[in-house]
């Protein structure tokens, strides 16, 4: 490879030069803001025994149309947007596991922050979100 030539390709090709690095700069402030909001990921089958061996409380943070399409059973349903408010409707789940999700698990990954300011300790985040879930076979509720 002639390293050589790497100045005149950024000169070529400025508007790729800038689209790469945004793309990378995107990736790494996501990556550090998952970091810093304190959520774990699990998979869709870690969900599934953290429910069942700790009672893990899953939180849709879905828009109402998405939670009304299809939902993990027994979820709480509070929109990401409203969640700062509505924060305290989950307070006597305080001690349990609760794992967020939304469609893809990109909205649900901010949910950590709002949630560990309120004193929730054990808080993950659906690795591929509803999206996974449903790829998985699990169950779905649609009440």
């Amino acid at each position: 490879m002639d390293f050589a030539r790497i100045p005149e390709f950024i000169g070529n090709h400025p508007i790729l030069i800038l689209a790469f690095i945004g793309t990378l700069g995107a990736f790494f402030a996501s990556e550090i803001m998952r970091r810093l909001g304190g959520m774990k990921s699990v998979d869709p089958s870690q969900a599934t025994r953290l429910s069942n061996r700790e009672n893990a409380v899953f939180l849709d943070t879905r828009e109402e149309r998405e939670y009304r399409e299809g939902h993990i059973p027994e979820a709480i349903h509070i929109p990401l947007k409203q969640l700062p408010e509505r924060v305290t409707e989950l307070k006597k789940f305080k001690e349990l596991p609760i794992i967020a999700y939304c469609r893809s698990g990109n909205r649900s990954s901010s949910v950590g922050n709002t949630l560990k300011k309120n004193g929730f300790e054990n808080v993950y985040n659906l690795s591929g979100g509803f999206a996974a879930w449903l790829n998985a076979s699990l169950p779905v509720s649609k009440k």
